[in-house]
């Protein structure tokens, strides 16, 4: 949609942020109401281990976590539910939400807003790996930030 409409970045990166953050909202009531319901069928899609890893990963960083998730490949919406299921306050985990996607498709849509059509490409192949040097980087603070 950037591509067709360069000078709408920054509209379109806050309407998918926002609209991503709410798709987290709800995520986050669906593991605080409904987990029992979801339960098995995470475990039928196939996601059960994954959710476990999630859980795990969660009870040790906590807000982190959900920032983290918001802008790397790690898949977010096992974070927004187990945010629930685990009580996570809401107001953190709406700004860290808000922080984590709207950081992720600001960027994106800034670089094919500025760089048009040939960035593309990059982005696709690059994305992941960004994701995950981002992880790294957050990893190293936050280890850094609980040793003193």
């Amino acid at each position: 949609m950037t591509l067709s409409k360069p000078a709408e970045w920054w509209r379109l990166a806050l309407w998918t942020t926002f609209t991503s953050v709410l798709g987290g909202i709800a995520g986050y009531f669906l593991g605080t109401w409904a987990y029992e319901w979801l339960g098995p069928l995470i475990e039928n899609w196939g996601y059960g281990h994954k959710f476990e890893q999630v859980k795990s990963l969660f009870d040790r960083w906590g807000i982190w976590a959900i920032l983290v998730a918001g802008f790397s490949p790690i898949p977010y919406k096992l974070f927004t539910i187990s945010a629930g299921l685990l009580s996570m306050a809401v107001l953190p985990f709406v700004i860290a939400s808000v922080i984590g996607r709207g950081a992720r498709f600001f960027l994106v849509a800034l670089l094919v807003a500025k760089a048009g059509p040939r960035m593309e490409p990059l982005i696709v192949k690059y994305i992941e790996w960004l994701g995950w040097l981002t992880v790294g980087l957050l990893v190293i603070v936050v280890g850094i930030y609980q040793l003193k």
